[in-house]
């Protein structure tokens, strides 16, 4: 029990090190983990409630900063504006990030109008095939790492994305799943392709020198999963394409 005690102790100090205040960061972008905003434009969704009961697990009050997209967020690692961020996993972030495995999972996929040959996410990556997709995102991140022999082009947001898709000769559209399920309707026989390119990986993460502090939250966010929390979290918010990530292998 002292040893506990102890540990939290420790995260605690690693977390609230301005005020005894801890400092979320959140990708306001995300319309799956931030369903709504409050009138001073601070989160509202599974994230912000995610965070809300990491605070109450140390006791401390939660002070939300809000960023327009992951990427900014990300890039603020180093300037100790917040103590923890909830934001996709990718290897470019995790050098200087320390991530918990994930809490939920959000499947990325690809929009292609009617008349495409293509059939089936694996078909994309060929030469002339021209891809389209949200700069600074996850799944653009992992288009970018895996991506052999298709040209990627990046653009400001997935409105943008969308709108150079219907109206370029762009092949297909990468996109959050359930953001692509609403343009359909925009674009009179388009479609999804079968299967998916990658899994978001939604995790929480906290700069890499608070060790005591990582390792409190990747057991919170077994915890979580486990207990049904984040389930429940996302049944609250009504979210239609978020699922809670498996149990990791130690847990």
């Amino acid at each position: 029990m002292a040893d506990r005690t102890q540990s939290l102790d420790e995260a605690r100090a690693e977390l609230t090190p301005v005020g005894g205040v801890l400092r979320a960061g959140f990708n306001m972008g995300n319309a799956l983990l931030v369903t709504g905003k409050t009138p001073e434009d601070y989160p509202i969704g599974v994230a912000r409630d995610m965070a809300e009961h990491i605070a109450q697990r140390l006791d401390v009050p939660l002070q939300c900063v809000p960023y327009p997209r992951p990427n900014k967020l990300a890039d603020a690692v180093d300037d100790n504006i917040w103590d923890i961020c909830l934001i996709g996993a990718e290897p470019a972030r995790a050098q200087k990030i320390a991530f918990t495995d994930a809490y939920v999972e959000i499947k990325a996929t690809y929009l292609v109008r009617g008349d495409s040959p293509l059939t089936s996410v694996n078909e994309v990556d060929r030469p002339g095939t021209r891809i389209i997709v949200k700069s600074g995102s996850a799944y653009e991140l992992w288009l970018t790492a895996n991506i052999r022999h298709a040209e990627i082009t990046r653009v400001a947001s997935s409105e943008v994305s969308f709108q150079r898709f219907v109206n370029e000769t762009f092949d297909v559209q990468a996109g959050l799943e359930e953001r692509l399920l609403n343009d359909l309707p925009q674009l009179p026989g388009s479609r999804l392709l079968d299967g998916k390119f990658t899994s978001v990986q939604q995790a929480v993460g906290t700069p890499k020198k608070n060790v005591a502090a990582a390792t409190f939250l990747s057991e919170f966010v077994e915890a979580a999963k486990r207990s049904g929390l984040v389930a429940e979290l996302i049944e609250r918010h009504h979210v239609k394409g978020l699922s809670v990530a498996p149990l990791t292998s130690r847990a």
